[in-house]
Protein backbone atom coordinates (compact mmCIF):
# COMPACT_ATOMS: atom_id res chain seq x y z
CA UNK A 1 0.00 0.00 0.00
CA UNK A 2 1.40 3.35 -1.00
CA UNK A 3 1.40 6.17 1.52
CA UNK A 4 0.74 9.73 0.49
CA UNK A 5 3.23 12.37 1.64
CA UNK A 6 2.23 14.15 4.82
CA UNK A 7 2.01 17.94 5.04
CA UNK A 8 3.97 19.17 8.04
CA UNK A 9 2.02 22.23 9.25
CA UNK A 10 4.70 23.09 11.82
CA UNK A 11 6.98 24.42 9.10
CA UNK A 12 6.51 27.57 7.02
CA UNK A 13 6.37 25.63 3.73
CA UNK A 14 3.78 23.23 5.17
CA UNK A 15 1.57 26.11 6.29
CA UNK A 16 1.96 27.70 2.83
CA UNK A 17 0.83 24.51 1.05
CA UNK A 18 -2.02 24.06 3.50
CA UNK A 19 -3.10 27.69 2.94
CA UNK A 20 -2.98 27.26 -0.83
CA UNK A 21 -5.20 24.16 -0.63
CA UNK A 22 -7.64 26.00 1.65
CA UNK A 23 -7.80 28.95 -0.76
CA UNK A 24 -8.41 26.64 -3.73
CA UNK A 25 -11.20 24.85 -1.86
CA UNK A 26 -12.81 28.19 -0.98
CA UNK A 27 -12.53 29.32 -4.62
CA UNK A 28 -14.13 26.11 -5.84
CA UNK A 29 -16.98 26.45 -3.34
CA UNK A 30 -17.67 30.00 -4.53
CA UNK A 31 -17.66 28.87 -8.18
CA UNK A 32 -20.21 26.16 -7.41
CA UNK A 33 -22.38 28.68 -5.55
CA UNK A 34 -22.26 31.17 -8.44
CA UNK A 35 -23.15 28.50 -10.99
CA UNK A 36 -26.01 27.23 -8.84
CA UNK A 37 -27.45 30.73 -8.40
CA UNK A 38 -27.13 31.41 -12.14
CA UNK A 39 -28.94 28.14 -12.91
CA UNK A 40 -31.76 28.95 -10.48
CA UNK A 41 -32.25 32.44 -11.89
CA UNK A 42 -32.24 31.05 -15.45
CA UNK A 43 -34.89 28.50 -14.43
CA UNK A 44 -37.00 31.26 -12.85
CA UNK A 45 -36.70 33.30 -16.06
CA UNK A 46 -38.11 30.28 -17.94
CA UNK A 47 -41.07 30.21 -15.54
CA UNK A 48 -39.94 27.29 -13.37
CA UNK A 49 -40.44 27.37 -9.63
CA UNK A 50 -38.55 25.32 -7.09
CA UNK A 51 -39.65 23.87 -3.81
CA UNK A 52 -42.02 21.29 -2.52
CA UNK A 53 -45.62 21.12 -3.69
CA UNK A 54 -48.36 22.11 -1.27
CA UNK A 55 -50.24 19.31 0.48
CA UNK A 56 -53.65 20.96 -0.07
CA UNK A 57 -55.18 22.51 -3.18
CA UNK A 58 -57.06 25.82 -3.28
CA UNK A 59 -60.39 24.00 -3.09
CA UNK A 60 -59.24 21.90 -0.14
CA UNK A 61 -58.02 24.99 1.73
CA UNK A 62 -61.38 26.71 1.19
CA UNK A 63 -63.21 23.57 2.32
CA UNK A 64 -61.01 23.28 5.41
CA UNK A 65 -61.48 26.97 6.17
CA UNK A 66 -65.27 26.67 6.03
CA UNK A 67 -65.27 23.42 8.01
CA UNK A 68 -62.97 24.74 10.74
CA UNK A 69 -65.16 27.85 11.15
CA UNK A 70 -68.00 25.47 12.07
CA UNK A 71 -67.61 24.40 15.72
CA UNK A 72 -69.26 21.00 15.07
CA UNK A 73 -66.49 19.86 12.73
CA UNK A 74 -64.36 16.91 13.81
CA UNK A 75 -60.72 17.61 12.99
CA UNK A 76 -59.98 13.88 12.71
CA UNK A 77 -62.78 13.35 10.16
CA UNK A 78 -61.78 16.43 8.18
CA UNK A 79 -58.16 15.26 8.09
CA UNK A 80 -59.25 11.81 6.93
CA UNK A 81 -61.35 13.40 4.17
CA UNK A 82 -58.48 15.65 3.03
CA UNK A 83 -55.85 12.93 3.38
CA UNK A 84 -53.58 14.91 5.72
CA UNK A 85 -52.55 14.84 9.35
CA UNK A 86 -53.82 17.41 11.88
CA UNK A 87 -50.43 19.15 11.96
CA UNK A 88 -50.69 19.77 8.22
CA UNK A 89 -54.28 20.99 8.48
CA UNK A 90 -53.39 23.46 11.23
CA UNK A 91 -50.45 24.68 9.15
CA UNK A 92 -52.98 25.86 6.54
CA UNK A 93 -56.03 26.80 8.63
CA UNK A 94 -56.37 27.83 12.26
CA UNK A 95 -58.91 26.37 14.71
CA UNK A 96 -61.36 29.22 14.04
CA UNK A 97 -61.14 28.91 10.26
CA UNK A 98 -58.61 31.72 9.79
CA UNK A 99 -55.96 31.29 7.12
CA UNK A 100 -52.42 30.66 8.22
CA UNK A 101 -49.19 31.16 6.28
CA UNK A 102 -49.40 28.06 4.06
CA UNK A 103 -53.09 28.68 3.36
CA UNK A 104 -52.39 32.26 2.32
CA UNK A 105 -49.58 31.10 0.02
CA UNK A 106 -51.87 28.54 -1.65
CA UNK A 107 -54.71 31.01 -2.22
CA UNK A 108 -52.50 33.98 -3.15
CA UNK A 109 -49.53 32.67 -5.12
Amino acid sequence: MQQSPQIDTTTASGRLIFGIFATLADFERELIRERTMAGLSAARARGRKGGRKFALTKAQVRLAQAAMANRDTSVAELCKELGVKPVTLYRYVGPGGELRSHGKRVLNP
